[in-house]
């Protein structure tokens, strides 16, 4: 059957190659072109009763009342129609009310804050302003998957610094026992450094950065003059009583650093893309002007749902009531793991935790997918 898709014959009875176009140079940096996990596992043909462990895929809802608050907002004029690109005044102001406790001082709704269409949105724009072509951005190894493109779609060069794992897998460990060597970091500093990505709680590890550690990263940071990006989308998942220390507090601090934080992940809403930035003035405008070029706005009726989640979550005790389910889940979890005797690192924070799987034997001829031949097993 032809359709008008189809190309038709020319004169001579032959169908004409389709025309071919040079891919833009940044597409071959930052595996751009090669599926990422979630690509992979969103498509995979999983049995019913199988379980899926391979991405931070929530498998319950968001609150009632939050998801009360975007059907409100879906009957109204306003909340279907274009925001402002910093954002809808009422989630700035809630965000305002929400963190200006954790960073010691009343944020600017105008000039501090910026809501983003996702969190990973909202870092793309930052690294659109920031970077210039070969300009260096230290990340933390292992590290969530969508720094790389992201910084080497902007020409930006990714510098690879270790986390390094505990030095006796055999024991019980912990994400505490996953540590930076700072002098090897002090060293992936160059002339061309512009940016050191900090992740706490961090993803994949479940590590929440002690304020040891982060005063270290702040000490190098303001001694070679570099921008900090905090990823701070897990700071509601930090367990066992762990303290979550924010960067940006440390002296010196607040000027060059970006926070970054999520409504998808704070109210299980990953779909919804809401994230927000917070930062001075000085980081937050050049990045506004970026993201307007980029996506314009976040929709707006799920920021109203986002700014109501944030406006009654003390009041619910949602917050607390979340850690202990999230403490649930993580304990249940791995006590399977112990069942079966993998060994693992027990995570403070997030919602991930590393499992050793060099004891599980995998047949040789297993019949993996075509999606992931040529990776590593522990991709």
């Amino acid at each position: 059957m032809t359709t008008e898709a189809t190309p038709h014959p020319n004169e001579n009875g032959v169908i004409p190659k389709a025309p071919q176009f040079a891919v833009s140079s940044r597409m071959a940096t930052g595996r751009a072109m090669s599926l990422d996990v979630w690509s992979i596992f969103n498509a995979a043909n999983l049995p019913a009763d199988c379980i899926n462990l391979g991405q931070g895929y929530m498998n319950f809802p968001p609150p009632q009342w939050v998801k009360e608050a975007a059907d409100e907002a879906l009957g109204t004029v306003s909340g279907n129609h274009y925001s402002h690109p910093k954002g809808r005044p009422r989630l700035r102001e809630a965000i305002r009310d929400h963190y200006s406790q954790y960073f010691n001082r009343t944020l600017n709704v105008e000039t501090e804050i910026l809501v983003s269409s996702g969190a990973n949105e909202g870092q793309y724009s930052a690294w659109v302003a920031w970077l210039e072509p070969g300009d260096e951005v230290i990340l933390f190894e292992p590290y969530f998957d969508q720094y790389l493109p992201s910084i080497t779609f902007n020409h930006g060069v990714p510098v690879y610094v270790p986390i390094h794992p505990p030095e006796d897998l055999a024991k019980a460990t912990t994400s505490d026992d996953w540590r930076i060597d700072f002098e090897e970091l002090r060293r992936a500093i160059t002339p061309k450094t512009k940016m050191i990505v900090v992740n706490t709680p961090h993803n994949p590890i479940g590590k929440v950065f002690k304020q040891e550690e982060l005063q270290k990263i702040a000490d190098l940071a303001i001694e070679y003059n570099l921008m900090v990006m905090s990823d701070e989308v897990y700071d509601c998942l930090v367990f066992d009583d762990r303290p979550h220390v924010r960067i940006a507090n440390l002296p010196g601090m607040w000027e060059r650093t970006i926070t970054v934080g999520s409504a998808g992940k704070s109210f299980a809403c990953t779909g919804w893309r809401v994230g927000w930035l917070i930062g001075p003035e000085s980081l937050i405008g050049p990045t506004l002007a970026a993201q307007t070029r980029i996506v314009f706005c976040t929709n707006s009726p799920l920021q109203e749902a986002a700014a109501a989640g944030l406006e009654q979550a003390v009041q619910r005790g949602y917050f607390e009531k979340q850690i202990q389910e999230y403490t649930e889940r993580r304990d249940v979890l791995l006590n399977y793991f112990d069942e079966i005797g993998l060994k693992y690192s027990l995570p403070f924070g997030s919602y991930f935790v590393l499992v050793d799987i060099s004891q599980v034997q995998i047949p040789e001829d297993y019949p993996f997918p075509e999606t992931i031949r040529g990776r590593g097993r522990d991709f």
